[in-house]
């Protein structure tokens, strides 16, 4: 078997546990929250009798002891059944899936502003190490990465959506049945600038400093000094030679951070009225609509898992060493 084959057999046969072990996990921290549906349901009609309310608890299975009900999980999990939302009433997973492409499309727009733009900065960085260039992007680097999100999300409605008017300021397309696709597409993209700005913005600052550094170390190596005595230009021998050997951290880095960049979406998707798992997740809290919190923590853990994935493959073809051990 070609070794990236057995690399990335090797890979899939480890989310099997892995999942299973996030499944577990989420419902058993999930379970040690206090309250249930049962609980909002009453509260939701003004109060109710504790008959009433127990009778809600027999019929959703809630009654049950804790390892029965993790179990009737695991069985509807193998028929790719994640429950049904008594909230919503409606099914976890269509529930879910309603909402994973924007999530994915919000994830994808961000992390490639946040790589693409920490790589460019820190390469100019390293390229004028100790200039006045270097200490600009330093000091932009850091007052982006303490700035909050949700308040860098609301300058940038302020600005460009208030004051100019250029860009929408929330939702993911204008409501409208005319449009051609291609315009639709144009529409996504535009009320897409603002909500990946802001959650790519805060990982540019990582991904400068760590490429810069990056960078610096690989100068030293001795095939950049072969190339320059071969007489190549400094642009040449950074963006060609030096930057793919440098950008190994990045991705590294990257591939740890997805599900950072998930959870920092909730707010982002929040700020922006993005309709992904952010605001999924973030309305089954508060209504403690378990089964739905469930299923949506379920495919986001196998969203990171898959994307982690993907990430080793890509480092595999940056350094073909990785998929040879």
């Amino acid at each position: 078997m070609p070794p990236t084959l057995a690399f990335l057999a090797r890979r899939l046969l480890q989310l099997g546990p892995v999942v299973l072990a996030i499944a577990a996990l989420n419902f058993a921290l999930l379970h040690m929250a206090p309250g249930d549906v049962a609980d909002i349901i009453a509260a939701s009609s003004g109060g109710a009798p504790v008959e009433f309310v127990e009778e809600l608890r027999r019929n959703f299975g809630l009654d049950r002891p804790l390892w029965e009900q993790f179990l009737v999980f695991l069985g509807r999990l193998l028929v790719l059944d994640l429950g049904w939302s008594h909230i919503q009433q409606a099914p976890v997973l269509e529930l879910v899936m309603e909402r994973v492409p924007a999530t994915l499309l919000l994830m994808l727009a961000a992390i490639l502003v946040a790589v693409a733009a920490g790589m460019l900065l820190g390469i100019l960085a390293a390229m004028r190490h100790r200039s006045w260039i270097d200490a600009v992007l330093s000091i932009l680097a850091l007052v982006v990465y303490a700035t909050p999100q949700f308040w860098l999300g609301l300058m940038l409605i302020v600005l460009f959506s208030v004051t100019l008017g250029i860009l929408p300021s929330g939702g993911m397309m204008t409501i409208a049945t005319d449009l051609s696709w291609s315009a639709r597409a144009l529409d996504i993209a535009r009320h897409l600038v603002l909500p990946s700005l802001t959650l790519g913005l805060f990982y540019v600052a990582l991904y400068t400093r760590l490429m810069r550094a990056s960078m610096l170390e690989v100068f030293t190596l001795d095939f950049i000094t072969t190339a320059r005595a071969k007489g190549l230009s400094e642009t040449r021998i950074s963006f060609v030679h030096a930057a793919r050997n440098a950008l190994l951290p990045v991705v590294t880095l990257a591939g740890v951070q997805i599900g950072h960049i998930l959870g920092g979406s909730i707010l982002v998707e929040t700020v922006f009225g993005w309709p992904g798992l952010g605001r999924l997740v973030f309305d089954a809290l508060l209504q403690r609509d378990l089964p739905l919190l469930l299923g949506v923590l379920l495919v986001s853990s196998v969203v990171v898992v898959l994307v982690n994935l993907l990430v080793d493959l890509v480092y595999g073809l940056l350094d073909p060493r990785i998929v040879q051990r």
